[in-house]
């Protein structure tokens, strides 16, 4: 019985009778239209008061744009892409990475705040508590705005792993179920951040926490294998001194009986002995008589030390091994833990981080759900240790994945944290000249939010001046007037052409849509990539405003 619906149809009664008694009022009328819609459009699901934040009501007067600061820019990777450190509130900067980005990013990792009431979640600069009447509703409101778009960057291949603990991991899974679609749910994720219990725990020790794994589309999603560890490539041996190299063997029988499979059960002759081997009464072989002769003449049954064993063995060779299969259990063994992750931010010279994410943790999610090429995105990033996970990667395989990150600026994280941490795994210098490494080359720029007023008089020509930290963001590139040149008007065009032997090294031109070449330049251009500055950058925005790009 559902009594929700029961309870609902009883209101629904109740105001067609109230709509009875005031059919000439159109006021009452309008409202009861509206409550009515309501109570109809209540589904199963994940049901809360929503909240507007002050960042939402701050774009109804202003358009989020980005300004960089070229003093924090790195360059240590000549004719490399750039990587790129966003500062500033992150649902403007998702707002800017839409136009830059949709359908474009292959991983996204957060770790957004818990909500533990404790001071780990600020909502319109304000610390909530577990006294906060909404304390829930507003961190739902907070996640939802951001993880919507967050969707719209993924690409039809790429995934988002949030990190949580148990304080929202039911009502995030069922906001994630909304907004990807409960179809496309991967798995929850449980890892070790501690590595030893609290003792001093009133109910249980709290050891564990949650990653939550979600494709774009579900169907089209492989996520790789993970490469054997250490610990596992020690069982893969070569006894026997193969050509093929080291391996590992596996039983040569299976649980079924010889009425169950009378095919399977035969005789094998010990090459070592001559003696003729059949499976044990409850068990049947493997494989047929025929493929057994094959894998016998290729040497892949293994017989034990001269023959020594009681029944063969298959050999599996290290150099066939896919990869491990991903489990959704992870010891800190294998990925660190919060303990480890804090001595690793004191080699940076960091601390001050409650439950700071180990760097093998990230990498693992990026060997799971990266290609060499992905582009990886981090909204809460904190101390920056999804940047340092992408640049190690890129050093053990050779990939280029590149990384953007967006955190705000409280208490100069982003400036005194997050960027110094990248600039000393890049440089492999910490910020007090001392070594921290040998060094990770790469490139970065760093961007601030910034706003233009709509009501500002020429706004056009404002959103203009931040065109540039648009198409850098775009394309990875920097606009530097040499090798990347950005041309506005057609005086630009011009003097562009003028000079054109001056620029022997042009790989692209990116140029305003309103531009056209003349037959002269087009011919002397067209040996270089030439890219028309989109439209979509601002156009809703100058549209809303009553102008055009």
């Amino acid at each position: 019985m559902n009594l929700s619906q029961q309870k609902r149809q009883r209101m629904l009664e109740f105001l067609s009778r109230i709509r009875e008694e005031h059919k000439d009022d159109d006021a009452t009328l309008i409202a009861l239209n509206e409550i009515e819609s309501e109570l109809n459009s209540k589904k199963y699901g994940l049901v809360w008061e929503e909240h507007e934040e002050a960042v939402d009501v701050q774009m109804r007067t202003h358009i989020p744009v980005f300004t960089e600061d070229t003093s924090r820019e790195i360059a240590a990777l000549p004719d490399g892409d750039y990587n790129f450190l966003l500062e500033g509130d992150n649902l403007h900067s998702l707002y800017l990475l839409e136009k830059t980005h949709k359908g474009r990013i292959d991983v996204i990792y957060i770790d957004p705040p818990y909500n533990t009431g404790n001071k780990d979640f600020i909502y319109d600069d304000i610390f909530i508590d577990k006294n906060d009447a909404f304390v829930h509703s507003k961190w739902l409101s907070f996640m939802a705005e951001r993880l919507r778009i967050a969707r719209t960057l993924l690409s039809n291949v790429g995934a988002i792993f949030i990190s949580i603990d148990n304080n929202e991991v039911a009502a995030l899974k069922m906001l994630c179920d909304d907004i990807f679609g409960s179809s496309n749910f991967i798995d929850i994720i449980s890892w070790f951040k501690k590595a030893s219990p609290s003792n001093d725990a009133q109910f249980f020790s709290n050891d564990t926490e949650y990653i939550l794994v979600y494709a774009f589309d579900k169907s089209v999603w492989k996520p790789h294998r993970l490469p054997l560890s250490e610990k596992q490539m020690k069982y893969y041996q070569n006894p026997d001194n193969d050509p093929r190299g080291a391996w590992n063997s596996a039983t040569y029988t299976c649980n079924k009986s010889k009425a169950e499979r009378p095919n399977l059960f035969y005789a094998i002759t010990n090459p070592f002995t001559g003696e003729q081997i059949f499976p044990k009464e409850s068990a049947v072989w493997k494989y047929s008589k025929e493929q057994t002769e094959l894998l016998q003449a290729d040497n892949r049954l293994f017989w034990g030390t001269n023959g020594t064993a009681k029944y063969p063995r298959i050999k599996k060779y290290l150099f066939e091994h896919d990869g491990v299969v991903n489990r959704n259990m992870w010891h800190y063994d294998d990925v660190n833990h919060t303990q480890g992750a804090t001595a690793e931010l004191k080699e940076f010279g960091i601390t001050g981080f409650s439950t700071p994410k180990p760097v093998r943790l990230i990498e693992r999610i990026l060997q799971i759900a990266s290609n060499e090429t992905s582009i990886v995105l981090d909204f809460f990033a904190g101390s920056g240790t999804t940047a340092q996970a992408v640049l190690e990667l890129n050093k053990q395989d050779g990939g280029s994945r590149r990384f953007i990150l967006c955190t705000n600026n409280e208490n100069n994280i982003c400036e005194e944290v997050t960027y110094q941490r990248i600039k000393t795994v890049i440089t492999g210098k910490r910020k007090d000249g001392s070594v921290y490494s040998e060094g990770i080359p790469a490139n970065l720029k760093y961007y601030r939010t910034d706003f233009v007023a709509r009501d500002e008089e020429y706004l056009s020509e404002a959103l203009l001046e931040h065109i540039a930290e648009m198409i850098q963001l775009e394309n990875g590139v920097k606009i530097d007037g040499s090798k990347y040149i950005m041309v506005l008007d057609e005086e630009e065009a011009d003097e562009l052409a003028k000079n054109w032997a001056s620029y022997p090294d042009v790989k692209a031109i990116y140029a305003a849509n309103d531009i056209l070449f003349t037959t002269e330049q087009a011919e002397l251009f067209a040996g270089t990539e030439i890219n028309i500055i989109p439209d979509y950058y601002f156009e809703f925005e100058l549209r809303e405003e009553g102008e055009t790009w």
